[in-house]
């Protein structure tokens, strides 16, 4: 089985596809963190190198890729990434959704430790800075709205959901579709 979790900036996408492979004993990739590491590695904040992508493609090929590969390679895994589901079209596809404010929130909190973020509103500006470049960059070089719904499996709004709630959610839907692993 694979399974493919999407979603808006700060949705936790990473911590929902983590438990989530626990659970179904799956292998477990993120794309996000990926790119956070590619980020890194030339001493960047993840935002410079959104806006990096947006003139060189480079910075989302290498990764996208990387994904399109393990979906043909591997047949039990979880990928979290904004544009897994695309690249891996043989996976159950599953798209997390909240509020920009709940997100902002989430990631506000998460981050506060490391001082990444000065305030809420600095969170939301950065949340939204990300979407933009997001959905440039996979505008130009894939012509994919990473906005559109239509091709998920399964749509979670997480607005009143955590981690575990939500892995509850994708379990249930697996059941009553009586998808199993392979």
């Amino acid at each position: 089985m694979i399974i493919t979790i999407s979603g808006q900036a700060g949705n936790n996408k990473t911590e929902v596809a983590r438990y989530l492979s626990r659970e179904l004993k799956l292998k477990f990739y993120s794309i996000g963190e990926l790119r956070k590491q590619m980020a890194k590695k030339r001493h960047m904040r993840l935002s410079e190198l959104n806006k990096l992508g947006e003139k060189r493609n480079f910075t989302d090929k290498e990764v996208d890729d990387y994904q399109k590969e393990l979906g043909k390679k591997e047949t039990n895994l979880i990928v979290s990434g904004r544009l897994s589901n695309n690249f891996i079209p043989n996976s159950i596809k599953i798209l997390l959704k909240a509020h920009l404010r709940i997100r902002a929130d989430k990631t506000y909190n998460k981050e506060k430790r490391q001082e990444r973020f000065r305030d809420i509103g600095d969170a939301i500006a950065t949340l939204i800075e990300r979407e933009k470049s997001d959905q440039k960059r996979y505008l130009k070089y894939y012509n994919i709205d990473c906005t559109s719904e239509l091709q998920y499996d399964l749509i979670i709004n997480t607005d009143n959901l955590n981690v575990e709630d939500t892995v509850n959610k994708i379990l249930e839907f697996i059941q009553k579709e009586k998808i199993m692993a392979q």
